[in-house]
């Protein structure tokens, strides 16, 4: 089966009522986690960005706080999939804003956790990486934002 595009779905939807649209909904949320952690965003945590990337950056450190420092093979593991939770949270959020602090906290976390960057290849890229779309998204916001995280970049 092939998925319908962006424009046929929005048009189907604007001609549904609104408990016809209410059930999609529910459905949808019922068949993937991720679909699931949208609506929660969405529906309780979109009126209070403030407190969502508070709430982020608090599971980021405990995150690290868990982190296996024994094999630098797990740890590159553990600190991708940390990178795969920060992104899944932008992608909720959609506010620039929130992605650059997002990625802040996480590079302060690597600095902070003791992980020796400098030491291994991999890690550092995952660093950089994260430093570099933190700098691409700043250099796209409002000059007053950008001298306040770039304060905070150049820290790091």
């Amino acid at each position: 089966m092939k998925a319908a595009s962006i424009k046929q779905i929005k048009d189907e939807i604007s001609n549904l009522s609104a408990e016809e649209l209410s059930l999609i909904i529910h459905r949808l949320a019922r068949f993937k986690a991720e679909n699931k952690e949208l609506l929660t965003y969405l529906l309780f945590e979109k009126q209070d960005e403030e407190g969502y990337v508070q709430l982020v950056c608090g599971e980021i450190e405990n995150m690290f706080s868990e982190l296996n420092h024994q094999t630098v093979y797990i740890l590159k593991k553990q600190l991708r999939k940390i990178v795969r939770y920060i992104t899944r949270c932008i992608r909720f959020s959609d506010e620039k804003e929130t992605e650059v602090r997002i990625r802040l906290a996480f590079c302060k976390a690597i600095q902070s956790s003791g992980i020796q960057i400098k030491k291994h290849v991999q890690i550092r890229n995952i660093y950089e990486g994260q430093l570099k779309l933190a700098k691409k998204v700043l250099a796209t916001m409002h000059e007053d934002l950008q001298y306040d995280y770039l304060q905070q970049l150049k820290s790091l």
